[in-house]
């Protein structure tokens, strides 16, 4: 039934989903962080962050849509979301949630560049986005591999596009050089405490935040592996954005095993790719029986490891 109801894009399960993220938004701000002393700035705060939230789930459904990287469902809002409850620790870390929202509208222009329209626009307003989405968590930088690559399909016959995220990097560059300014702070010390490196993983504060990473990364795998086989099926204008898809998702993955302040919450950067790529795996299942079977796993294993890590 549930794979049923997101078999098509209506009006209804955008309302369910912006319902269920405020639900379990506001449950574990309330009943987890029942530390958070509730200022005017701390609420102001956490309702822009849940307002991001809501905006990189609809926009995920925007970019699918209009590059044709699904068929005409929901499914990678309703994944989205699915993710989002095995890690609810992803609404605490306020700069990866701010990061990954500027790395989304980066991703929307990346995946609008096969059209080779406005493509200078497009790599401009793409380095500017992932420049400042690397303003608060450093790592998100790696996604110029993206850009390059889509570069070199999409537009490497004019030399002028590989200069312009040099443009971009300048105008960042001045916004931040004023910023530090204000702050008293040197660009060398900023630099050298945003690109720390860690390889710790020991750093789970109970025992369903490290079931349910060991349990995502079958998934992620299943997902990964079965679309990352099937590339050269699909029709060959569209092989290029889907190795977009493929790696971004491994950018994500890169990003979460390099970062300094590790936690569950910079997988952050994983969701959307990984629910384009599972949406696509779902799509391909014959029987009704099994997609439906895949769809109330992915869900219901949400669910269990979000109420599991709400009451610990």
């Amino acid at each position: 039934m549930l794979a049923s109801i997101f078999s098509k894009t209506k009006p209804i399960n955008y309302i369910i989903l912006t319902i269920l993220i405020l639900m379990i938004s506001v449950l574990y701000l309330f009943i987890d962080q029942d530390q958070l002393v509730w200022t005017s700035y701390e609420f102001g705060k956490r309702t822009v962050l849940l307002g991001l939230l809501m905006v990189m789930m609809f926009l995920s459904q925007f970019v699918v849509t209009r590059n044709r990287l699904v068929r005409d469902n929901a499914y990678v809002p309703l994944l989205f979301v699915s993710f989002l409850m095995f890690f609810p620790t992803v609404l605490v870390h306020s700069k990866v949630i701010i990061s990954n929202y500027f790395i989304m509208l980066a991703l929307r222009r990346i995946f609008a560049l096969h059209s080779l329209k406005q493509s200078k626009e497009k790599i401009f307003d793409t380095s500017l986005w992932i420049f400042v989405a690397s303003l608060f968590h450093f790592w998100s930088v790696l996604f110029f591999i993206l850009l390059f690559f889509a570069i070199t399909f999409f537009g490497s016959k004019d030399y002028r596009n590989w200069f312009i995220p040099i443009i971009a990097f300048f105008c960042v560059s001045i916004f931040l050089e004023l910023y530090l300014i204000m702050a008293n702070e040197s660009y060398y010390d900023w630099f050298w405490d945003k690109c720390r490196v860690s390889f710790d993983f020991m750093y789970f504060e109970n025992i369903y935040q490290n079931i349910s990473l060991a349990v995502f990364v079958p998934i992620a795998l299943l997902f990964f592996v079965s679309q990352a086989l099937t590339v050269s099926s699909k029709p060959f204008n569209m092989q290029g954005t889907y190795k977009k898809i493929i790696l971004s998702f491994l950018i994500g993955v890169a990003i979460y095993i390099v970062s300094a302040d590790k936690n569950n919450g910079t997988l952050l950067f994983t969701f959307f790719p990984l629910a384009v790529l599972g949406a696509n795996y779902i799509e391909a299942i014959p029987q009704r029986w099994r997609r439906e079977a895949v769809v109330y796993s992915v869900f219901g294993l949400g669910v269990f490891f979000y109420i599991m890590q709400l009451i610990l």
